[in-house]
């Protein structure tokens, strides 16, 4: 079924939501909204009992299989009694309409309904009646919670209260001190220093002391041009 054989516009779609128990209540208010209107009802199954709840018996109720099957059967309202036998049949129910196209659903119908909104691609237009109200939001919300599988303990990123390890504490560097000779004459030192930093009697080691190797002079006599005798 095609979405060019819809001739109502898109706002004529509509979905009125209602308790299973008040369905027929529902949709005996409808029809007298639209008294004067030719009407048919549709339903996916068992028409027979809607025909002994309707109160204007004149009211056609048929099936959709049977619905599939009359090409000649155009009314201006379409009211279709629950959700169709198979999705692409809601086409099928609203080629149908020459003005609206109406389903009242419960709320146990409501979750198929995108199927046949990507089919439409739009949403259908909702619309809720005074008396026949059910709490969509409160039933659905608990059904997609989240559920938590288990509680993880959060990490404290405040800093422990332990005391620290004081080997890894930078220790205030001791001065070295000389201490004297040992028996061969060399310099003995409180801390870690080798004669490389302190002369043998323990004075420290001047780094300037050391001769400076000076650049070699080269005397360049000037270049006196030749007189002409």
């Amino acid at each position: 079924m095609s979405l060019n054989n819809l001739t109502i516009k898109p706002n004529n779609h509509r979905v009125y939501q209602c308790p299973f128990e008040k369905k027929l209540e529902l949709l005996n208010l409808l029809i007298k909204e639209n008294a004067g209107k030719s009407i048919v009802v549709v339903t996916a199954k068992d028409s027979k009992t809607i025909e002994e709840g309707l109160e204007n018996s004149e009211i056609k109720v048929i099936e959709d299989r049977i619905l599939i099957k009359e090409k000649e059967l155009y009314s201006q309202i379409i009211i279709g009694f629950d959700m169709p036998i198979k999705n692409i049949v809601y086409m099928a129910r609203a080629s149908k309409a020459t003005e609206n196209s109406f389903m009242i659903l419960d709320a146990s119908e409501q979750k198929d309904l995108h199927f046949i909104e990507m089919l439409l691609g739009r949403a259908i237009k909702q619309e809720k009646r005074e008396g026949f109200e059910y709490s969509v939001i409160e039933k659905e919300k608990g059904r997609f919670e989240k559920k938590k599988s288990f509680e993880k303990p959060k990490k404290d990123f405040k800093k422990d209260a332990k005391p620290k390890d004081d080997r890894w504490k930078k220790k205030k560097k001791a001065p070295n001190r000389f201490l004297g000779k040992d028996e061969n004459g060399k310099a003995i030192f409180s801390g870690k220093s080798g004669e490389r930093n302190h002369r043998y009697d323990g004075t420290p080691r001047d780094k300037w002391d050391a001769p400076k190797v000076t650049g070699k002079k080269i005397n360049i006599k000037a270049h006196k041009p030749k007189r002409d005798d």
